[in-house]
């Protein structure tokens, strides 16, 4: 546990779903001594698919909250918080690339009230837009603070084929192996979220990954084969989400060179 060291202090762990953090960390968040947990967009799409047998998108989405802080104290997280932007509005499912800047800012005040001495996000695997974009996010603020950054896979636990990463350097990845009563509370973490079906108990003692945060080129998908996404024939692309990626880059290194140009004590 001790390569796993940088994550057990304040961690702020930032991801994208209800549920996300109980299939991924919920063995490591039971070692932290103070884990916070963000979720960027508030976990019910547009599309009446996803919440039709609850009604509606906004009764969908207040139980998927409900859960989500049911789930994380059975692993004994109460620092658990839904992103909202300076409107005061949560950010819908599937849209979070196209938010981005209200995103960055929102998060940006998040840290600097957390003071986390880690980030922990989700993989850049194309497995979902808004995984994705929290791992964007966050390579942003913690190249921004000089926070230390980590992620860990969640597309590999659905899908166990070989996939080509497009990094530019990948630290292998380091496991922890739950001990029986992290399972236990794991497995309690999974089954409160019942509007989810049963499938996710499946992972409640696969081993938990993680590393340090790779190099990855924003301007390009994840890999080169047909993202999940992609294959579910949602609304956007890739390619339309890095897109975007890049596009937050173009502008924000606009804005700090004016910056640096009109004060050149700013760094």
């Amino acid at each position: 546990m001790d390569s796993l060291g940088p994550l057990l202090g304040r961690t702020l762990i930032i991801v994208a779903h209800p549920d996300d953090e109980a299939v991924t960390c919920a063995a490591l968040v039971q070692r932290m001594r103070e884990p916070y947990v963000l979720f960027c967009t508030d976990g019910a799409p547009l599309d009446a698919y996803f919440w039709n047998q609850h009604g509606s998108r906004e009764a969908y989405s207040l139980l998927r909250q409900e859960e989500a802080r049911l789930a994380l104290s059975h692993v004994g997280v109460t620092n658990v918080e839904f992103l909202k932007t300076h409107s005061g509005e949560h950010i819908t499912d599937q849209q979070l690339f196209q938010h981005l800047p209200n995103a960055m800012e929102a998060l940006v005040e998040v840290v600097g009230r957390v003071s986390p001495q880690a980030l922990l996000t989700l993989a850049y695997e194309g497995g979902h837009p808004d995984h994705d974009s929290c791992n964007f996010i966050t390579s942003v603020i913690a190249r921004e603070r000089s926070l230390p950054a980590w992620e860990m896979p969640v597309d590999h636990l659905f899908h166990k084929g070989l996939r080509k990463f497009q990094t530019l350097t990948c630290p292998p990845p380091i496991f922890l192996h739950p001990t029986a009563d992290e399972i236990a509370r794991k497995r309690q973490a999974l089954e409160a979220y019942a509007s989810q079906g049963r499938s996710l108990v499946r992972f409640d003692s696969v081993d938990e990954s993680f590393r340090p945060m790779a190099e990855y080129d924003y301007s390009r998908p994840p890999h080169e084969g047909v993202l999940n996404y992609e294959a579910w024939q949602w609304s956007m692309t890739g390619k339309q989400v890095s897109a975007e990626f890049e596009a937050y880059l173009k502008t924000h290194a606009r804005v700090e060179r004016a910056f640096t140009q009109a004060d050149p004590r700013a760094h």
